[in-house]
């Protein structure tokens, strides 16, 4: 079974830095997304961040030009670099995989979520 855990969240001041990790166990299809989800509280969730295997990228429009996703297939990993954080970005995050076998199935799979907390 795959399972995800994330980490690397906590408290940070506005203009401020982190970089969140997920780790991805169990068995890996070849072609998979990576991505973060967020969701603030009396926020509905909203998608952050994706990469392909083939490392495509996109991003949600309020965190372009200060996020960066990334993953290290050897590791089954995905990052999350947050530079320039401001307070709306409190929310926590959450690391999600998607993957397509051969033969037309898709599996979603969550992790457990990381606090994200931009405060002076």
């Amino acid at each position: 079974q795959v399972q995800l855990v994330e980490s690397g969240g906590g408290l940070v001041q506005p203009g401020g830095s982190l970089r969140l990790s997920c780790v991805v166990s169990g068995t890996i299809l070849s072609i998979n997304v990576m991505g973060w989800y967020r969701q603030a509280p009396g926020k509905q969730r909203e998608l952050v961040a994706t990469i392909t295997n083939s490392e495509d990228t996109a991003y949600t429009d309020s965190v372009k030009g200060r996020f960066t996703v990334s993953r290290d297939n050897a590791e089954n990993t995905v990052y999350l670099q947050m530079n320039n954080l401001i307070p709306e970005d409190t929310a926590v995050y959450y690391c999600h995989y998607e993957q397509t076998s051969i033969w037309g199935t898709t599996l979603h799979y969550w992790g457990q979520g990381t606090q994200v907390t931009v405060s002076s």
